[in-house]
């Protein structure tokens, strides 16, 4: 079990000036990465052989934990879960249990994860117990061969019965799919008609130039969201929506249908102005910005000060950083802002 260290076993209510970064934009979206390894090795996302960070460097469950209630502290009021894939790290529950304290306190509005669906059978009711309303589930076809040649070695039932095992736990479920050119064309159909009849939100997000797979092939890969709405257009009545998540999508329900599909659009219209969240890795990294390389290392001061008055000029000082948008650009058929570090390594 994770033992809470004794600053933090009671619920943190925001008692400190809000987050808000050189831009005057309130920080209230935290995405914490709780390990880098990952069951699967996603063409688009990971090389297939691909060298995960040595365990000792990954914090402690303790130690994410008094990060994040750092930053519920200063106001952020929605954690999402991510890696790599969350469910894989050992006793990963514990943590959960631990943060559900601050949707008890009130601190927290929002608890939840995005995974790729493999290990979600076993741990569906455990997460709907601790507090956890909505899933994130990242599947890019319906089509058992074709899902196993993108994952490398995933295998579709698993996911697909974990994904029934929320949904009979009482969490919502949205389907998150990359597009990928020559792909996700086919996809198109099969996804929303089965989603529709499921009952799951569905959201298209673009490739962004990250990881080792090369800028050239990223590129390749890269299929604007405005060709899929065109696609969806053909069939579907599109009606625009103004709500929003917190997060970067931007909506539209199909009068047909009633299904709600979101787009995710960094490289053809992106959404920067507006950005309220920031990343933390599972060691300690601070990103300000998935499009940008620089980053603030927190492990030091989490490790160097019993208190958290450092902790927090630390975070404060980064969040001052926050640059403006990042960089990505494929407008002339040449991929700019391109970052080496993969999605697994940020968090998704």
């Amino acid at each position: 079990m994770l033992e809470k260290p004794a600053a933090f076993r009671n619920p943190v209510m925001p008692v400190c000036a809000p987050l808000i970064d050189g831009f005057c934009r309130s920080i209230r979206y935290l995405r914490v990465s709780v390990t880098d390894r990952c069951d699967f090795r996603c063409t688009y996302c990971m090389a297939e052989r691909v060298q995960f960070l040595p365990r000792k460097e990954l914090l402690s469950l303790e130690e994410l934990d008094r990060l994040c209630s750092a930053f519920v502290g200063m106001g952020v009021s929605k954690l999402r879960i991510t890696g790599g894939e969350p469910l894989v790290r050992r006793d990963i529950m514990d943590f959960f249990r631990a943060m559900s304290r601050h949707l008890h306190g009130g601190a927290l509005r929002e608890l939840t994860l995005t995974t790729n669906g493999s290990q979600l059978s076993r741990h569906a009711e455990a997460l709907a117990s601790c507090g956890v309303r909505r899933v994130n589930v990242s599947l890019d076809t319906l089509d058992p061969g074709r899902f196993a040649a993108l994952t490398r070695r995933g295998q579709l039932a698993p996911v697909l019965d974990g994904i029934a095992a929320a949904r009979a736990a009482g969490l919502r479920v949205k389907i998150n799919t990359v597009a990928l050119k020559g792909f996700t064309e086919d996809e198109l159909v099969p996804l929303v008609d089965w989603c529709a009849a499921e009952g799951h939100d569905l959201t298209f997000i673009e490739l962004m130039p990250m990881g080792e797979e090369g800028a050239e092939k990223r590129i390749a890969q890269y299929l604007p969201l405005s060709e899929l709405r065109a696609r969806l257009e053909r069939r579907f009545t599109l009606q625009p929506l103004a709500e929003t998540t917190g997060g970067p999508a931007r909506y539209v329900r199909l009068a047909e249908t009633g299904q709600k599909i979101g787009f995710i659009t960094p490289l053809s219209h992106n959404f920067c102005e507006s950005c309220n969240r920031v990343r933390l890795t599972c060691t300690g990294e601070l990103y300000t910005c998935l499009g940008q390389e620089g980053s603030t290392d927190l492990r030091p001061v989490l490790r160097g000060a019993p208190g958290d008055a450092a902790l927090e000029q630390a975070i404060r000082a980064a969040i001052a950083r926050k640059p403006r948008g990042h960089d990505f650009d494929y407008s002339r058929g040449v991929p700019r802002g391109v970052v080496s570090r993969g999605m697994n390594h940020t968090g998704g």
